[in-house]
């Protein structure tokens, strides 16, 4: 079947940084820390108090009052940043819509309106459940809104793949189009999980943090990480054929070049510690990507989400995936400044990575400040580095097993 080139067209995000992505590129490059206390509930018998929340955001200047009303939280950012991303493309018009996919995925779905209408059921009874609970609450429905939005009547799937969700679905859509099933695709991943329900969910697992530093919460690499920070926000890429970008005289950000995903099948919360499959996703991805130039000119945006488990776990598959070139790599995980957005991370990480590739210039990991050992590679801490980037590759890791990656090089 014929393989043919995919590049990146179109942008949009929501996240802790910035509500589009010129601020959230700037608040990357400048090293913003979005994290803080939580706003949105009360959280005094909660052990975790910090989040990435969205910041001077209103729905409504967005969105008209039919679409909020009959929406969740999650399915709001995944149409916004959705929008925002097809408006950069300047695809509309200029597609039919059968050759028009959406892949989009999240994590865990419309959680907020679980919580609202189970409280309505227990307190005012069956009569009271909205009947727009199933269509507010299902994971499938921001990318079924999408297509609705955008007359995108080719392939349309959710993939939830935990963390690894917006990747995932990045790296699916790269395939989709490669081999002619589409000649552009919608795609990235959403999640609006900051909850008192997830939260305390997280905390019982052990997987948040419990500081109170909002510099000192979220921290991959270094040695006193002891979880993540929960974030919220969507990112969304238009993936396009290039010949077709290429005719339309496209604004071309990159080209997407390679795609690897595997799963350690070994624990439905913790990491394999000898990352096989992890660095088999990473080893994958560059693989595809044929990429035979200087080490030093390659950046990875790591999933490097501050537990402890999780960042030298990764830093091994690196390690595996690259053997001693991996010293020469420019790494960083910009989870240091948004927080963990869960099915959103891959997709706002993806970004990153495409904006290193177009800027030449590698996003820091913040809030460093003591060395760990096992973490001994180049992460790119507390200030951002000007240098050629000529391949970029973005790495998730979710519950159950699931690893992505994908590769990104200059055009």
């Amino acid at each position: 079947m014929e393989n043919r080139r995919v590049v990146v067209t179109g942008m949009g995000a929501l996240t802790p940084l910035g509500n589009d992505i010129v601020s959230y590129w700037d608040g990357l490059r400048s090293g913003k820390n979005g994290i803080d206390f939580i706003t949105r509930f009360d959280t005094s018998d909660l052990k975790a108090k910090l989040a990435g929340e969205l910041k001077d955001f209103q729905v409504k200047d967005h969105l008209d009052a039919k679409i909020i009303r009959t929406t969740d939280r999650y399915e709001q950012y995944a149409l916004i940043a959705a929008n925002q991303a097809v408006a950069d493309s300047g695809l509309t018009g200029n597609i039919a819509g059968e050759r028009l996919g959406v892949y989009f995925g999240s994590g865990i779905g419309g959680l907020e309106t679980f919580m609202e209408e189970h409280t309505k059921l227990l307190e005012r009874g069956t009569g009271r459940v909205s009947p727009h609970f199933i269509t507010k609450m299902i994971s499938n429905m921001g990318a079924g809104l999408i297509a609705i939005q955008h007359h995108a009547q080719g392939p349309c799937l959710d993939i939830t793949t935990a963390c690894a969700t917006g990747t995932n679905a990045i790296g699916e859509a790269l395939r989709t189009i490669r081999h002619d099933y589409a000649d552009a695709v919608i795609a990235g991943g959403v999640d609006a999980a900051i909850t008192k329900l997830a939260m305390a969910g997280f905390v019982n697992c052990m997987a948040l943090t419990d500081s109170t530093d909002k510099d000192a919460a979220s921290i991959p690499f270094d040695k006193r990480r002891n979880g993540f920070v929960m974030g919220e926000g969507a990112g969304a890429l238009v993936l396009e054929e290039y010949e077709h970008a290429k005719a339309r005289g496209a604004k071309i950000y990159a080209e997407l070049v390679g795609y690897g995903s595997t799963c350690d099948a070994f624990h439905v919360t913790a990491p394999d510690s000898e990352a096989a499959a992890s660095s088999l996703a990473i080893a994958q991805a560059f693989k595809e990507a044929n990429y035979q130039g200087d080490p030093s000119e390659i950046y990875i945006n790591a999933h490097g989400t501050s537990t402890p488990l999780n960042d030298k776990t990764e830093t091994k598959a690196i390690k595996n995936a690259f053997g001693d070139d991996a010293y020469k790599l420019h790494i960083s995980s910009t989870k240091s400044m948004t927080g963990h957005l869960l099915g959103a991370a891959g997709a706002i990480e993806a970004i990153a990575a495409v904006m290193a590739v177009r800027e030449d210039l590698i996003p820091p990991t913040i809030g460093f400040k003591e060395a760990d050992p096992e973490c001994d590679l180049d992460y790119t801490f507390n200030t951002a580095l000007q240098t050629k980037v000529s391949l970029a590759l973005s790495s998730s890791l979710g519950f159950g097993g699931h690893n992505a990656c994908i590769a990104f090089k200059k055009i």
